[in-house]
This record gives C-alpha cells, sequence and structure tokens, in this order.
C-alpha cells in the first residue's frame, strides 16, 4: 500500500528491544524504511532485534544510551548523523513505570527517576533530533503517552500517570511548535498491552481486573498499538499534528 511505503526513510525507535518498541521497528523494516534500534539495559534483546530487522533485507544501527541524560542522547543522534545522515521519523518509546508507590510513600528520587525516563527523555530526544529533521522539510514525531494519562492509572502509579499526563502535553505543544518547519507531532496512547512492561509492573490478579473493565475483554498487542503508530507516520496522516490516538479497546474514551 503506497500510504504506508517508508522506503528511503530513516526510523528511530527508542526502547526498541522489546514489546511496543520492537514491533514497531520491525513494521517500519517491512515497510522499506532503515531503522535505529535502541537500547539500555536490554542490549542482548536490542542484538536480536538488529539480527530480524537485517533478515528483511534493512539496513539497522544498534545505538545504547539513557535517553534521559543530554550527553547520551548527543551521543546517539551523532552515530545516527554518521550513518544516515537522516532521520525521517522519531517515536519516542523510551519509557518506565520505574515503580508504584501511593503519594503518601512516593521518593523524591523515585518520582525524579520516572519523570526523567518517560517524560525528559522524550523532550531531550525531539530536541536533538532537529537539526537530522528539519533539512528534509518534513518529518513525523510520534511520542507514547498512556491510557493513565487520561484516566490516572492505577493504584500506586501516580508518578507514572503525571509523567505521561506530561507527554500527552508536549505532544500538543510541540505540534505548534514545530508546525513551520513541516514536522508533525502525535501520540499514541496504548491500555493494557500485552508486553514485557505488564509482565514486570502489573501483577496477575490485577491484569485479569483489567481485562474484565476493557469492553474487548482482552489486552491489546504490541503489534496493534504499532500499527497505529506507521498510520500517524504515513502519508494517510499528512494533516493530522497535536492528536493523541487511544488503543485501549474502548477501555476509556478521550
Amino acid at each position: 500500500m503506497q500510504g504506508m511505503d517508508f522506503s528511503g526513510q530513516v526510523v528511530l525507535v527508542t526502547g526498541s528491544s522489546t514489546g511496543i518498541g520492537k514491533a514497531t521497528v520491525l513494521m517500519f523494516a517491512e515497510g522499506g524504511a532503515d531503522v535505529v534500534v535502541h537500547g539500555y539495559q536490554s542490549m542482548t534483546a536490542a542484538q536480536a532485534v538488529v539480527k530480524e530487522v537485517e533478515a528483511k533485507g534493512r539496513r539497522c544501527l544498534l545505538v545504547r544510551g539513557d535517553m534521559a541524560v543530554k550527553a547520551d542522547v548527543e551521543r546517539v543522534m551523532a552515530e545516527v548523523n554518521a550513518t544516515f545522515g537522516r532521520v525521517d521519523v522519531l517515536v519516542n518509546n523510551a519509557g518506565s513505570m520505574v515503580g508504584r508507590a501511593r503519594l503518601e510513600e512516593l521518593s523524591e528520587d523515585l518520582w525524579d527517576r520516572i519523570m526523567n525516563v518517560n517524560l525528559k527523555s522524550a523532550f531531550l530526544v525531539s530536541q536533538a533530533v532537529l537539526p537530522l529533521m528539519k533539512p528534509l522539510g518534513r518529518g513525523r514525531i510520534i511520542h507514547l503517552t498512556s491510557v493513565a494519562a487520561r484516566n490516572g492509572g492505577s493504584l500506586g502509579a501516580l508518578a507514572y500517570a503525571t509523567s505521561k499526563g506530561g507527554v500527552a502535553t508536549l505532544t500538543r505543544s510541540m505540534a505548534k511548535d514545530l508546525a513551520e518547519y513541516n514536522i508533525l507531532v502525535n501520540a499514541v496512547a496504548p491500555g493494557v498491552i500485552t508486553t514485557p512492561f505488564h509482565d514486570k509492573f502489573t501483577p496477575s490478579e490485577q491484569r485479569d481486573n483489567f481485562k474484565q473493565q476493557i469492553p474487548l475483554h482482552r489486552e491489546g498487542t504490541a503489534e496493534e498499538t504499532a500499527g497505529a503508530i506507521l498510520f500517524l507516520a504515513s502519508s494517510f496522516a499528512d494533516y493530522i499534528s497535536g492528536q493523541i490516538i487511544d488503543v485501549n479497546g474502548a477501555q476509556w474514551f478521550s
């Protein structure tokens, strides 16, 4: 399908060693894009993703760094520039709940770590990619927010939900800020998706309760989320900016 043809484009997906990030990288590669796979704590998994991309006949660069640290971000962008010289699509997927804590027990350190990995990273990477995107006269930046930004999240997710609410606001503000460069900025807000994220942070009983509350009565898949990301990066979305697509099985309406 022509609108989903990404041939000749370079796509950078942060946090792309597992889950939604991995599915997104592989779908872009299937669409003809060359890709940048990013990992930080899961480099073995990231290397496996690189092999899958290369098996599809696409060029692939593996980068490592903490996207909440400016020096790491700048180094990564220098590596991308040296290899490809451009970025057509940036997907800010890197993020984590880090840990659950209710307000009374939430430490300043945990608050800062959650804000850094989810919100600060999206800001830093978006800012750093501009020199590689602006000369193209077009570009797409797609953030990953969450249903938690819509409904406040479950117990213990206060800081996470707040950080993802910040990502939603960042999306809308960046869309206005970058419109003059023809850089479109949107976001995808996943609900309960079957990924290592929930394996780590959501107890099985809580996940069962979630599924009962979701009208489709199931968790979504990483590929279903990636599909929304690819749509926003495609020519079908040439007049869409500042928007957030919910992928949550009717769990929450915006």
